[in-house]
């Protein structure tokens, strides 16, 4: 009974964990992001100091269940876009940002026990507007909380060579 109890607080302290780091990425305001985002590409982005933007919601995956994130849009300009925080906890998720003018912002990804995948169009940009930990986890492509665990980029949509 005791190992029972001990595997089931193990088990809510890794959700527990992932929640947290979730919580603390969405306290980064839009513009904290966005700035640090901007500050990462210098001086060859093209938005000047007050740029545009828009949002793209991601979701919060548990077992592997939870709806997928994509951005299919594609846009004739360089277009902006902040990407809220995505949690996977123990299963796998896939994010496909797939616009070839998109600069995509990552504020956050927390990945606990599972693997994320994020699919990137060959033109893209992507940056994190945080800072990365890895626990007992595979090698980051991405800035994010990992907890064993990884969290992978492919360059998609790319002219074969």
């Amino acid at each position: 009974m005791k190992q029972l109890r001990n595997g089931k607080f193990r088990w809510w302290a890794v959700v527990l964990v992932g929640m947290m780091g979730a919580g603390m990425a969405q306290a980064q305001g839009d513009g904290s992001a966005l700035g640090s985002c901007l500050q990462a590409w210098g001086d060859n982005h093209p938005f000047g100091s007050r740029p545009v933007y828009r949002t793209l919601a991601t979701s919060v995956k548990v077992f592997g269940r939870g709806p997928s994130t994509s951005d299919r849009e594609v846009t004739d300009t360089p277009a902006l876009v902040l990407i809220n925080p995505g949690v996977n906890v123990m299963g796998h998720s896939e994010i496909e940002l797939l616009n070839p003018n998109g600069w995509y912002c990552l504020r956050a990804a927390v990945n606990v026990i599972g693997g994320m995948d994020i699919k990137l169009h060959c033109r893209a940009r992507l940056a994190s507007a945080s800072g990365g930990t890895t626990v007992w986890g595979g090698d980051n492509a991405v800035k994010g909380v990992t907890v064993m665990g990884a969290i992978t980029v492919e360059r998609v949509g790319c002219p074969d060579t």
